[in-house]
């Protein structure tokens, strides 16, 4: 091991036992691949005592949706797809009746496919919107109580909801899971094949992606448990949400497959690079994220640290999990800590970046 990847694997064993936090992978790689790491630490199955190893697959949640984003920038290249078409064009009234109805207008069937991929849809986010006087999907949840949301019951949760914004308002962006689920139906429709075909077809077979999949609790893969997430310092036991989250946050996956799945989106071999400049355009989300077509753009103001933070463009997952290139340091970033803590990861990519630097 080079003194690098001494202080990485180093880092990696340190945070075990912090925080709730069991296991962990993590792919770093430089753009030159001259620094190419891939280290793991703690326990993947608490049951068995197996270790969590550099091969082990995790959920990788939200990151899903950068790989739904991918096809979608692969259908519009094909022509096959209009980023500024209404969303009727290809999805049934049914579907989309009531689903945005704001200040007493209803913007449903006026929703464009593009306000889906940015998140300027406004659309309310099923997960962890809270309907008056009850609690969200995601509270039920961290109460333990598992359910599987299919779209259907996704819609019909957000029609109990009151959306955020008009459509394409100015400057407004709303992160919705629900974005991301219509956006799989659009690929279905389109391609008349389901979205484990379109995975497999779009982004697996072109990579040669072996070990990335669609996560399904009733059919489980020999060999191929995902390592145990937790939450609260105990194992989450919720494989049917997590079965039931297919384009937004479905797959599970590898450090490994991950970074090859990355290092393709960002070098221009699942769509043209050209498009990654519009991908690029980012609306304010939450602080201090932003958001763009399928990306997420993270970098703490200054006054955070002396020296100017490193910038990170990818995604993240509600388990911990993140894909991320960091520009400044001509690095990419995967992996998960496997604890149901959103802004964990980011802290823990800049300390990552710092042991390196």
């Amino acid at each position: 091991m080079t003194d690098k990847t001494k202080k990485l694997q180093s880092l990696l064993d340190s945070q075990v036992g912090k925080g709730g936090l069991h296991n962990l992978v993590v792919a770093v790689q430089s753009y030159d691949q001259s620094l190419d790491f891939v280290g793991a630490a703690g326990v993947a199955d608490p049951g068995t005592g197996a270790a969590m190893t550099p091969d082990t697959p995790f959920f990788i949640a939200s990151v899903t949706k950068m790989y739904t984003a991918a096809i979608i920038m692969q259908l519009h290249e094909q022509n096959r797809l209009d980023l500024e078409a209404p969303l009727s064009q290809y999805l049934p009234d049914s579907l989309l009746d009531g689903i945005h109805i704001y200040k007493g207008a209803d913007y449903s069937r006026q929703l464009k496919v593009y306000q889906l991929v940015n998140q300027t849809s406004g659309l309310a986010d099923f997960e962890a919107d809270k309907p008056r006087g009850g609690k969200s999907v995601l509270d039920e949840l961290m109460a333990g109580h598992d359910r599987a949301i299919d779209t259907a019951e996704a819609l019909r949760i957000t029609r109990t909801l009151s959306p955020h914004f008009a459509p394409g308002t100015p400057g407004r962006a709303y992160y919705s899971n629900l974005n991301y689920r219509l956006l799989g139906e659009i690929i279905e429709a389109i391609t008349e094949k389901a979205m484990a075909a379109n995975f497999e077809e779009h982004i697996c077979a072109r990579l040669g992606l072996q070990r990335t999949y669609l996560y399904d609790w009733t059919k489980p893969r020999p060999g191929e448990s995902p390592a145990t997430l937790y939450l609260n310092n105990a194992p989450a036991n919720v494989p049917q949400y997590l079965s039931s989250n297919i384009s937004d946050g479905g797959l599970v996956s590898t450090a490994s497959e991950c970074m090859r799945f990355l290092r393709a989106f960002f070098e221009g071999r699942l769509f043209e690079k050209a498009l990654l400049e519009r991908m690029m355009t980012w609306n304010k989300i939450f602080f201090p994220l932003r958001y763009g077509y399928g990306l997420m753009y993270f970098q703490l103001p200054r006054y955070f640290w002396i020296t100017p933070l490193p910038e990170f463009i990818g995604h993240s997952g509600s388990t911990g999990s993140f894909a991320f290139a960091c520009p400044s340091r001509s690095l990419y970033l995967t992996g998960t800590l496997n604890v149901i803590t959103p802004a964990r990861p980011f802290f823990f990519m800049m300390n990552l970046v710092r042991a390196i630097s």
